[in-house]
C-alpha cells in the first residue's frame, strides 16, 4: 500500500515542528522523526484503528497526536494530524473541512 500525505496533514507536521521546535532546540526534528514513524507504520497496520469523526485514528506513539486517514484503494490518505489536546470541537470541525480539500 502507498501513503500519501494529504496537504492538510503537511501543514498540520510544519505547526508541530514549530510549537516543539520554539520549546527546546532539536524537539521539532524528533517531534517529525517519531510522527514519520509512526506514519510509516500504517504500510502494516492500516485499517485497525477505532473510527473516529469518519476517519481511521491512530494515536502516536510518543506525542499527544491523532492520525487521521481512509484507505481507497490500495492507496492510505492521511488527512491530518492533530494534536489531542486541542477543543475537540475544534478537531470535528477541522476534520469536516479535510475531508472537503482533498
Amino acid at each position: 500500500m502507498d501513503i500519501r500525505l494529504l496537504e492538510a496533514a503537511k501543514e498540520d507536521l510544519r505547526e508541530g515542528w514549530n510549537f516543539y521546535e520554539q520549546n527546546a532546540v532539536g524537539l521539532g526534528d524528533y517531534f517529525l522523526d517519531c510522527m514519520q514513524a509512526d506514519v510509516r507504520s500504517l504500510k502494516v497496520f492500516a485499517g485497525i484503528h477505532e473510527m473516529a469523526d469518519g476517519f481511521h485514528r491512530m494515536l502516536a506513539k510518543r506525542f499527544p497526536f491523532a492520525v487521521y486517514y481512509l484507505i481507497e484503494n490500495e492507496t492510505i490518505d492521511v488527512y491530518a494530524i492533530l494534536d489531542c489536546r486541542r477543543d475537540p470541537e475544534w478537531i470535528v470541525k477541522r476534520l469536516g473541512s479535510s475531508r472537503t480539500k482533498r
